[in-house]
């Protein structure tokens, strides 16, 4: 579960750090991007619904990040689990385990949610990944049955450090990501499904305040040990 944690919060660092309004004439795949990455990096605040799949585990939960280094998951599948990132410290409670996973955050780690909505994080995806439409830059629906437009991306990796060989993103016509679909290295799958999105709503500051349950055991840099 460790390793599928990983793959779950190296998304946020995706989708935050690739980042106003989409570009009337879009020539190619890569200004489409960049015209994503404007738009994100303008975002002060964000709420979501949000959905993570893979072909053995489902999780819902409510999404509210704060531009720059705040952000909070707070799930009701698995019942109470929370991921709260503030600043440097990214803590993830698992409450059906009573273990708390605490992580110091490096700011220039592509492991890490700290360059969350940053100029960097956009770099690490423009170095590591080729960009392209899907099929092409026309709409497409989202899936078989749904009527929900979207225009969809590929990005492929451009070499093998990469976290995931293959990410597909799907956004819609406002310029939001709606999905993205992420194969690992080991040809596993993870969708990640955004709905109700709504942004620059003024989220508090104490939205983001998390108090471990003093009784959980604590688990210190459990994603890797940070830079002295």
């Amino acid at each position: 579960m460790t390793i599928n944690r990983f793959f779950i919060l190296t998304f946020f660092l995706i989708i935050f750090a690739v980042s106003p309004v989409l570009a009337q004439d879009i020539l190619t795949a890569a200004k489409f991007f960049d015209s994503i990455a404007t738009k994100y990096s303008t975002i002060e605040d964000y709420e979501a619904r949000i959905n993570i799949s893979t072909s053995e585990v489902s999780m819902v939960g409510i999404l509210f990040y704060k531009s720059p280094n705040l952000l909070r998951i707070n799930f009701s599948e698995p019942e109470d689990q929370v991921i709260s990132v503030n600043n440097d410290l990214l803590t993830l409670h698992i409450p059906d385990q009573n273990v708390i996973m605490e992580q110091k955050l490096q700011r220039h780690s592509d492991a890490t949610l700290a360059v969350m909505a940053s100029k960097e994080g956009l770099e690490l995806l423009r170095r590591g990944y080729s960009v392209a439409f899907l099929k092409g830059p026309e709409p497409v629906v989202l899936e078989e049955g749904s009527e929900e437009l979207v225009r969809k991306l590929n990005l492929v990796w451009r070499k093998t450090d990469e976290g995931y060989r293959q990410i597909e993103m799907s956004i819609t016509e406002d310029g939001m990501i709606r999905r993205m679909k992420g194969l690992t290295v080991n040809y596993e799958t993870f969708q990640f499904d955004f709905t109700e999105i709504r942004i620059n709503q003024s989220i508090p500051l104490s939205r983001f305040d998390y108090e471990a349950p003093p009784s959980a055991y604590v688990m210190n840099n459990f994603l890797f040990e940070p830079e002295e």
